[in-house]
């Protein structure tokens, strides 16, 4: 079970920036194997090439998320990004051994792609909680919102990744926070949108 937990931490947080836990596993792997060893077949994501690549994507992301109106178009660019990097998380962490969970094999013995499809789908509702947020918090800030929504949604990124490797429960508890607080953002906006009252048409 706590290979779920460390898989949805991962997940989620890539949801939110897809190249935090990716970065923060492939160093782990690189240079802290008493935190997490992923299996040989994800062995590619430690090498310095890649961290490299992922570094320098990650502080693209950075700027670009902060700024008001650039942040809705990267929200949409990132759509396919933040999704295959929750796959690649969860496919990675489910067979990797860590502090926390030290025969993965137990759980996920067979069907490969299945934990890959999960993290698929789990980073795209973070995502999508997220890009439905965030364009109502700058409409109401006038676009102050972004960075200070950006930069929370890093922390939590980076958060998520540690207690996924460390603390899996956690992390579980978290993407239940991250999912509920989306809800009720997505609910108020809706209730915003009912409430408000419509323009009567001109009388002949």
């Amino acid at each position: 079970m706590l290979e779920i937990f460390t898989g949805s931490g991962l997940a989620a947080a890539a949801g939110m920036n897809a190249y935090i836990p990716l970065l923060m596993v492939g160093l782990a792997n690189r240079f802290l194997p008493q935190f997490i060893s992923v299996p040989d077949g994800w062995a590619w994501l430690s090498n310095p090439w890649v961290l490299g690549i992922i570094g320098v994507l990650l502080v693209v992301e950075l700027v670009a998320d902060k700024i008001p109106a650039v942040d809705s178009v990267n929200d949409v660019l990132q759509t396919v990004v933040r999704p295959a990097s929750g796959g690649l998380v969860f496919g990675s962490s489910s067979g990797a051994s860590t502090m926390a969970v030290t025969d993965p094999a137990e759980f996920f013995t067979t069907h490969q792609w299945v934990p890959i499809v999960i993290g698929i789908v789990i980073a795209l509702g973070v995502h999508g909680l997220k890009t439905t947020a965030r364009p109502v918090a700058n409409a109401v800030t006038l676009g102050a919102a972004a960075p200070i929504m950006s930069t929370v949604e890093d922390f939590s990124s980076v958060a998520l990744s540690v207690f996924a490797l460390i603390l899996p429960v956690l992390a579980i508890l978290g993407v239940i926070a991250v999912i509920v607080l989306g809800v009720l953002l997505v609910r108020r906006r809706r209730r915003g949108r009912s409430d408000t009252p419509l323009t009567p048409a001109t009388e002949q």
